[in-house]
């Protein structure tokens, strides 16, 4: 496959989906693979983490860019295993990660970590890597606009 043109746009944003695509399933089947969680499941457990421990509900939707029906009904079955706990605040429902689900993410996180060395950053060589990162921030500062 040759590389496309900086010009075209739409052969540009095929190639990163293709790419990502590729890369996402690689590193989800690996990490799935050593765990019961589901992709969703580690998402929520990421995101959580990621929010220092707990956020609001409507937070953690943004965040993973789902709909909170679809985040609420994950959550209820996350909290019946015991990874999360969700507590009425003023006027939201905050998310916490329990020890359990805590446990969960730490036992993965090796083996993510090597899914995406494998997958991501050790097929592309340092400055690559740096650029990719310098691209992708680019991408997101711009996500609220």
């Amino acid at each position: 496959m040759s590389t496309p043109s900086s010009d075209d746009p739409v052969a540009l944003w095929l190639l990163w989906k293709r790419a990502f695509e590729h890369v996402r399933a690689a590193v989800v089947a690996h990490v799935t693979a050593h765990s019961d969680l589901s992709e969703s499941e580690l998402s929520v457990l990421i995101a959580l983490r990621e929010a220092g421990g707990g956020a609001r509900q409507s937070e953690v939707a943004a965040a993973l860019g789902w709909d909170r029906t679809r985040l609420s009904h994950l959550l209820t079955r996350m909290e019946t295993r015991e990874l999360i706990t969700r507590a009425r605040d003023d006027r939201a429902v905050v998310v916490h990660l329990l020890p359990q689900g805590r446990d969960a993410l730490e036992a993965l996180t090796p083996a993510l970590e090597a899914a995406t060395r494998r997958h991501l950053a050790d097929r592309i060589a340092p400055t690559e890597r740096a650029a990719l990162a310098n691209a992708l921030s680019a991408l997101l500062r711009g996500q609220d606009s």
